[in-house]
């Protein structure tokens, strides 16, 4: 098995993705190990007794119970205790991928050394994430106050297996004390001690390792929303001056200028989109009936470097946040040396997910807008007037028998207005919980969620664009067919139409035709394959 070792300090969201989906597992570092060992000796040596001084969630309740102490006798039990009470999620099971992003930060987090709980509970909880134990979390029911109690919850309960507490392992859903044998990991019945419950529910963990598959996500649409503008462009035999980096040389935002660059080296070496491929008059093309100079094309086509580029530059915060977050301690209390060989507790407010969720806020707005002028391209695809000629919806003829396209444009449109009323800021949703203890909640396990959301949905609208613009440049075929795409365009066409066969003649049944474009962008497939052509974008 491929590992990461974890340290605290450099962990990449390429890292977790690697956990998430690919396999990888994880190894705590040699020196980590130590520094959490040493810790928690100190604590048994000179905090585990009736009169030391009353530390938060090590000998007293929770929350608005801060203030009742917890005797020793009794820490045991009110360990287990706060583990059944904080297995309050609701809604559907998070997806396992989300689970392993999960348990990979909140072990990363532990190796900062300030966390407090024994070794032996980290091991365990590696031990449960290398063997694919994958428990059961209802993903529904945090603020991120105090980081994701509830979802952590589900998560140490298969850890110590409480009877009722689920997991899937290979692939089957199952008690935990049955996946825990199954996996070999020993004993099924687990007790936690001091400290331990708290230092495991307590921190940004959930909606962190679900904002590293978002980023993951995100990055790879906008190289994808890059490809199927390039095919656009070509659709509609588009000018490339709105590309120039001498335009962008002059506004130089890295991101503008990265997202014109990426266009014209798709479109490289293309002759639609040069001015012997505009000359040719197309029929449906009522605006022009005679050849002019095309002086400059729509908004969506000659203004995405713009769009593109602040987007791009977002994703750029956005990745400096969560690498942040990916590698903090976000549980509450922390331990810190004072210098003369002793420790202290220090209560803060590291577990607050405001930082995860103005991220995440971002990226859904960002992603929105890639969706929104992504959109107005199919819809320019499908009239003429704004086309230069190409049919109306793109059909066959006859039109009129023959409908076209117009339908699985209005599906960009759906999903594109789905995406803006995702954009509300989960961050200034506050809602005060627990007798206002929690007064100021972030909602970022929300913003997190919604993000993902608003990918699903981009990734539907650019497949989408990728049919309609393929469709262009094959209904045109008899005219323009002598003119060759570019460098990168040329792969992507052609994979497309390898999935799909267009019909000249009449209309066809379109769920096949979407199906295989949107596939294409999911998989990752037409983004390996122009990759493979042009190299990375």
């Amino acid at each position: 098995m491929n590992k990461i070792i974890l340290n605290g300090v450099d962990l990449s969201i390429e890292d977790v993705v690697k956990v998430a989906r690919n396999g990888y597992g994880v190894e705590i570092d040699a020196g980590c190990m130590r520094r959490i060992a040493e810790v928690r000796d100190y604590m048994e040596r000179e905090w585990m007794r009736e009169d030391a001084p009353a530390v938060y969630g090590f000998n007293t309740g929770l929350g608005k119970h801060k203030d009742c102490k917890v005797s020793i006798e009794e820490s045991d039990l009110h360990q287990y205790r706060t583990v059944l009470s904080h297995c309050g999620g609701v809604g559907e099971a998070a997806p396992k991928e989300v689970v392993r992003a999960a348990m990979c930060v909140r072990l990363n987090a532990f190796c900062r050394g300030v966390s407090g709980l024994r070794p032996v509970v980290v091991e365990r909880l590696a031990e449960l994430l290398n063997k694919g134990v994958h428990p059961v979390v209802p993903w529904q029911g945090s603020v991120g106050a105090c980081g994701d109690l509830a979802p952590m919850a589900h998560i140490v309960s298969v850890l110590i297996g409480v009877p009722q507490a689920e997991a899937f392992y290979q692939g089957e859903r199952m008690p935990a004390r049955e996946a825990l044998k199954k996996a070999g990991i020993a004993p099924v019945e687990f007790q936690l001690k001091a400290k331990d419950c708290l230092a495991l529910l307590n921190g940004t963990t959930m909606f962190a390792g679900m904002a590293c598959l978002n980023v993951h996500d995100a990055e790879r649409l906008y190289k994808v929303s890059e490809i199927t503008t390039a095919l656009s462009l070509e659709a509609v035999r588009g000018e490339t001056r709105a590309f120039d980096p001498r335009i962008q040389s002059v506004r130089p935002y890295e991101g503008q200028m990265k997202a014109a660059a990426n266009v014209l080296r798709l479109v490289e070496g293309s002759e639609r989109v040069t001015e012997d491929a505009r000359k040719v008059h197309l029929d449906y093309d009522v605006m022009h009936p005679h050849y002019q100079e095309r002086v400059q094309d729509v908004y969506s086509l000659r203004c995405m470097p713009q769009v593109q580029g602040v987007c791009r530059e977002n994703l750029s915060y956005i990745k400096h946040l969560i690498t942040v977050e990916i590698n903090a301690a976000t549980d509450n209390p922390l331990i810190f040396p004072k210098g003369d060989g002793h420790y202290e507790f220090l209560s803060g407010g590291n577990f607050h997910g405001e930082p995860t969720g103005f991220a995440m806020d971002l990226l859904t707005m960002s992603l929105a807008e890639i969706g929104n002028i992504a959109d107005r391209r199919c819809f320019s695809l499908c009239d003429p007037t704004l086309s230069y000629g190409l049919p109306l919806a793109l059909a066959s003829e006859p039109i009129g028998l023959n409908y076209g396209y117009n339908i699985i444009c209005c599906s960009t449109s759906a999903l594109a207005s789905e995406n803006k009323t995702l954009c509300f800021p989960s961050v200034c949703d506050n809602i005060p919980t627990k007798a206002n203890q929690e007064d100021h909640v972030s909602m970022a396990p929300w913003a997190a969620r919604k993000c993902q959301l608003a990918i699903r949905n981009l990734e539907k609208i650019l497949g989408i664009e990728l049919l309609l613009a393929c469709r262009g440049i094959f209904i045109t075929g008899e005219k323009l067919g002598r003119f060759k795409l570019g460098k990168g365009t040329a792969i992507a066409y052609k994979l497309l139409t390898d999935r799909i066969q267009f019909n000249a003649e009449a209309d066809t049944y379109m769920r096949d035709q979407s199906k295989a474009a949107i596939g294409l962008v999911e998989s990752d497939e037409l983004l390996h394959a122009v990759e493979a052509a042009v190299g990375e974008l």
